[in-house]
Order: structure tokens, then sequence, then C-alpha cells
């Protein structure tokens, strides 16, 4: 039999007399590198290394040692974690498992309600199983065989869930003793490929995601492909719970949730200068970039919402009412179709377009009380939606200018490394193949002008278009992603827009959605983490504090105050009765940048004592020139 062999960027031509496993094979020309190999495809098809070769074919191998195969690896960590809960809780039901950016979650049915000592309990049971070095096997099935034999085991769950899977490619099938489930690829040859992992934390979830159904016990399970990215994500994980935005916000007395609106902000004086400060820096980019800023309404009728779509398929994350005239309307979970109300309120031509309309849309969204999360996750956030109508001669350079503004905003922030993804056409969609090919290839054009880098998400597009995405990472490692640039060829057809074009002739325009930060508050969220609370000098909501030493400098610490607020810098004046160092202490727990001492003898010399953050005496200024000064410092 003839043997075509990739691995590891390199070809080889293997002959084999008789039928062989993969695994035997490498074994047997003593392939370099084989035993870090733990997945296959023969002939395109997905197959563990106990595979036997019975014909010509070509193989082509998945090593530990590439990262892009990590999230391979993880479907056989998710059989590891449900073997370890079936041998410590037999009646458990493993039901639906998810691969996630740290590892993999895995809902189960039929436990008791885990803690911290049952983790713990897991997690040896895993390391157990990994120790023994089994050998681990899997057959091919289809949905369907899968969930009629699960039907006979009376794992409804299981069952439910086959059913229910849009997945119409095989599935992988294991088996062993008493211990079936079934997996969306092959799993690793053996129990010895899977040391690196942690049981990471356990949560509530609804089966479905529907509050009415049974709750399901969500393990979650961080897993890599060696030791060293276990401890780096350990420890980025570790350095993460220092940065939690919850807890800092709380320390800053920043904004606060409340049960009585969940999924809401309740924004305090300094979260909300917070808010102002980015909102208003975004709007001056905006403006000097051609954008005009407009608002639309948050309560609209149930009829823009069915020409747009989304009472049709968005309904469910809609917050809606009906009143006592008996119309239908919905708060708006997004700004494109007031967007599109705009453009349509009055006649355009060519010649008023590129139209840049920016808007910082209040908009809500129902989302699951379990899925909540602090600024992360809310139901009612602040999206810094534009929308750009243009020709089509006008995309290439509005999508270049897009781009342009949207890394220069976040080089802004301290995010410098930025990557970027293009979604292309899914199978599903609307609009001509020479539609979307214009459309890619104007976005790729965009990219390669700039000499920017990207990869390519194939088939992950809209339907209604494809679109850029950018993802920051953060100060210690994390990715975020932000911003999206999508083009539209939905709602100009749904909503029958158009412009007057030179021959005097209607013309569909072209669409844009953009965003930068993508809600403000989440962005927040980010940069509290990003910063851990030490804001930089112009986005600081105090930037400054005043620091008497005792009540006799109190009228002075007045005029510097005013002096402070003349010039633009914001403020606050510690009038405490407490002594000088339990002021520093707190207004450096509060992660002001910096603070002015005055005591006796500087007011005697019309002069005060500036102290950095971290705690360095910048030396004594006097008041006449204190405000040179702090321009100089605050710019470097």
């Amino acid at each position: 039999m003839n043997i075509q062999l990739n691995f590891l960027g390199s070809t080889q031509h293997l002959q084999l007399e008789q039928p062989m496993s993969i695994f035997e094979t490498l074994s047997h020309f003593k392939i370099q590198g084989y035993k870090k190999a733990f997945l296959a495809k023969v002939d395109a098809h997905f197959v563990d290394l106990h595979h036997v070769i019975q014909h010509d074919c070509h193989i082509e191998l998945f090593s530990l040692n590439d990262d892009n195969n990590l999230n391979l690896l993880r479907h056989s960590y998710a059989y590891l974690l449900a073997q370890a809960v079936h041998q410590l809780y037999p009646a458990a039901q493993p039901v639906e498992y998810q691969i996630t950016n740290q590892g993999i979650y895995y809902d189960f049915a039929d436990t008791p309600h885990f803690n911290q000592d049952d983790l713990q309990h897991i997690e040896l049971k895993m390391h157990e199983w990994v120790q023994q070095h089994l050998d681990i096997r899997t057959e091919k099935i289809t949905a369907d065989q899968a969930a009629n034999f699960f039907k006979q085991q009376d794992l409804d769950f299981k069952y439910q869930y086959l059913k229910n899977t849009s997945n119409s490619s095989d599935l992988f099938f294991h088996q062993n003793n008493d211990f079936s489930d079934v997996y969306l690829y092959p799993l690793v040859p053996n129990t010895e490929f899977l040391e690196c992992f942690k049981v990471a934390h356990v949560s509530g979830a609804y089966w479905q995601g529907d509050a009415t159904q049974p709750m399901l016990q969500r393990i979650y399970v961080t897993c890599w492909a060696d030791q060293k990215q276990l401890k780096k994500h350990l420890k980025q994980v570790e350095e993460a719970a220092k940065r939690d935005h919850r807890k800092l916000a709380q320390q800053l007395d920043l904004l606060h949730f409340d049960d009585k609106a969940p999924g809401a902000v309740f924004w305090h004086a300094k979260g909300w200068k917070l808010f102002q400060l980015l909102s208003d820096y975004l709007r001056q980019q905006q403006d000097d970039a051609g954008y005009i800023e407009v608002n639309t309404p948050d309560v609209m009728d149930r009829e823009l919402w069915e020409i747009s779509g989304h009472w049709q398929n968005y309904q469910q994350h809609m917050f809606t009412t009906v009143t006592e005239d008996q119309r239908s309307y919905a708060l708006k979970p997004m700004s494109c179709p007031g967007a599109v109300c705009l453009y349509a309120h009055e006649l355009r031509s060519y010649r008023d377009l590129p139209l840049r309309m920016a808007e910082f849309g209040k908009v809500h969204r129902y989302e699951p009380s379990g899925s909540l999360h602090g600024l992360m996750r809310v139901r009612h956030f602040t999206q810094d939606d534009a929308h750009i109508f243009c020709t089509n001669s006008q995309l290439l350079s509005e999508c270049k200018n897009t781009i342009a503004l949207i890394y220069k905003i976040y080089e802004q922030f301290g995010f410098n490394e930025v990557s970027l993804k293009l979604s292309t056409r899914p199978d599903h969609r609307v609009g001509t193949e020479e539609i979307w090919d214009f459309l890619e290839n104007t976005l790729k054009q965009s990219l390669e002008q700039l000499d920017i880098p990207y990869s390519l998400n194939i088939g992950e597009g809209a339907f209604y278009g494809p679109k850029l995405e950018f993802t920051l990472k953060d100060a210690i490692g994390r990715e975020w992603q932000c911003g999206t640039i999508q083009v539209d060829l939905n709602l100009p057809e749904r909503f029958d827009i158009h412009y007057i074009n030179e021959n005097n002739e209607k013309q569909r325009p072209v669409m844009l959605h953009r965003a930068l930060f993508g809600s403000l508050e989440r962005f927040i969220g980010i940069l509290i983490e990003h910063y851990m609370g030490h804001f930089p000098f112009w986005l600081a909501p105090v930037q400054i504090a005043i620091l008497p030493i005792t009540n006799a400098q109190h009228t002075y610490a007045q005029q510097v105050q005013q002096l402070l607020k003349q010039y633009g810098f914001r403020s606050t004046l510690d009038s405490s009765q407490t002594k000088l160092n339990y002021k520093i202490r707190e207004n450096t727990l509060q992660k002001v940048p910096y603070l002015i001492i005055i005591g006796e003898q500087e007011m005697q010399q019309s002069s005060v004592r500036v102290r950095s953050q971290n705690g360095q005496d910048l030396g004594e200024v006097q008041f006449a020139d204190l405000i040179d000064f702090l321009k100089k410092i605050s710019a470097v």
C-alpha cells in the first residue's frame, strides 16, 4: 500500500506490506516527532490513531506542537471530564459540551450541587485516568444513530440534544464498560496526551438556555497542549482576579448593580464622568473624521422591526409592550433600523455620499440572568454605532479610513496589539456571487493597501454581508473582540433605500455598520481591567486630589482647587479630619494620578507639594507655576 504522509510541514511516502494502525505505522517507520501526533485525517476524513490503514491513502497528522490544533485536542478533555464525573457520580448524565478560548465546559444533569471539594475530587480522578495511560477508541456514528442509542439508554437530555443538533456530519462514539458518550471529533489514542488541565469552576446553566427548563451543572476545565501553556494561563487567571472590574469599580466608587434593574448600570458620579470622557473623546474623533452625530428613538413600532426582520428573528431578545390602543412597540435592541429611517427621510443624491452617521445608541437586549456579568454582559447598554452610506466606488476609501480610525483610537488607550479577521460568505446568504466577490475583495484590498495582516474566517460572515472583526490584546495578554466593520446587503433592500446617481437614476447605496468600542459599558470594563484602575491622566475621573494637612490650610486649598477647575483639571479637596498619611493612603487606593499636599509652609510660600500616585515626590511648585507644571507632567 502506498501512503503519502503529511506531518509538521513535510511530506513522506511510505510502503505498507499489510494493514496496520496509524499509530503502529508511525512507530514502525520511526517518523520524527510522531509521539506528539494525536489525531489524523485519512483522505480528508478525521480518524483516531487506532484507525487501520487498508488501502492506498493520504494521511495528514495533527501535532501537539502546533497551536492551531489546540481546539481539536480539547474535545478529548471533554471525554476525560465526563468519564471522571461518571466514575464518581454514576447517575450523572453528560449532556452537552462546548469548546472555549481557555478549554471546555460540559453540562451535566442529575448531579448533586457541586462544590469546590467535589471539583477537586473530579480533578484527581481525571489525573488518575491520565496516569493509567488508557487507550481510547472511537467509531463514526451519525447523529440519528447516536440519538437512538441514548434513547434506548433512557438518557433523555443527551437524546434531545442530539435530535436538536444541526450537525449533519458524522460524530464519534466512545464506549467503555458502562460509560458511553459522543464527540464532534475523534479522541486522542491514549489518556497520556491529556495531562495539562485544571478544573476551574462550576455554575448553573438552564437546559437549552431556557429559564423554564431544569438547571444543569456546568463544569469548566481549562486545558492546553503543554504545561507551559497551562502555567501561563493560570498565572493570567490569577492576575485577572486582581483586575476584576466589578471589584475595582466598587473600590473606586464608579458604579454598582442592583436587582431592581438586573443587567443595567447605576453610574456613580466618578463612573459617569469616565463614561462622558470616553464618549466625548470618540465624539471629537468622529467629528474630525467627517461624521455627523444623530439620535434615534428608544421605542419604535413593531412595523419597523418587522421590516428589518428583527421581529421574526430576534424577538426573544427584545423588550416589547402593547399599549392601550393595541399598538405593539419594542425597545430598540440595535440602532441600525433607526439609522436607515433617518437616511430614507429625504431624497439623497450621489453628491450627499458618503454619509457617515454616528450615534451613541441606548439599546436593550434580554439576556438570561445567568449570563449577566458585570459590565461585560448587560441588558441595557450604549453602542458607539455608526452607519456609513456610500457608493460602490467609495467603498474602498471608506473602509480604509474607518480601519485607520479604529487603529488610531485603540492606540490612544495603549492597545498596540490588534488582530483582525475577515469573515466571508456563509452558505445561507442574500445577494449574488458577483456582489459578494466585490465586497470581499474590497475589504481585502483595504487591508492590503494599509499593510495590515489579517486572517480569514471562511464562511463566518453574516447572511447579509462580509465583516471585519478587531480583537485587542490587553495588558495581561487576554483578547477582547471589540470593533467591527460589517457590510449590509439586507437592510437597504428591506427598507428600499436609494440615492439618485449621476444619470438621474435610482441606485442602492452600500451600507456599512461600524463600531469601535462595541459597547461603551463593556469597553469601560475592559479599560478598568487593562489599566487595573490606574487610568491615564486624561481619562482619570479625578486627576488630582488636594490634601490640606490641617483646617488652617483649607481656604488656600480651595483657591488651588478653583485654579485647577479654571484650567479644566478635575480635582477633589479632601477636607476630612484625618492625618495626612491616612489621606495619602486613601487617595492612593482611589488611584488618583497626582496628590497636591498643602501644609503651613506651602501656604505661607504660596506653593504646593506634588506627589505622584506611585509615591514619587515631584517637589515643591509655586502657585503661579502650578498649571504649567501639571500640563508638562501630564503630557509625559
